[in-house]
């Protein structure tokens, strides 16, 4: 039997320091709201990480889906391409144009 392993999609975009606050904002409250609303089922954790440099804010995003399946329910056939909503493109100086995903082979929860 061939074991089905979690999908984790990675993504970056970069804004401005002003922005930034707003962009987070964007991500927990609409977007990935909407992507739940919208019938997206399989999408299991989304994780927004950041990194300060001197001109603008990079954001890092690691999502978690429960199977490839889900992946092109959220993103569509052609899963590779970014999915950035069109109002969070505005806030965003730069994005990656593609996305990458890996299998989720294990998980060490040290205590």
């Amino acid at each position: 039997m061939t074991r089905a392993f979690k999908i984790i999609r990675t993504w970056r975009g970069w804004t401005t320091h002003e922005n930034a606050p707003i962009y987070e904002d964007l991500l927990i409250n609409e977007v990935f709201p909407t992507v739940k609303k919208n019938g997206v089922v399989g999408l299991e954790k989304v994780s927004i990480s950041t990194k300060e440099h001197k001109e603008e804010v990079e954001f890092f995003l690691v999502l978690q889906f429960e199977s490839l399946d889900a992946v092109k329910t959220f993103a569509g056939e052609n899963y590779s391409k970014a999915y950035i909503p069109e109002n969070a493109q505005r806030i965003l100086k730069r994005y990656d144009e593609t996305a990458e995903h890996f299998e989720l082979k294990e998980e060490v929860i040290l205590k």
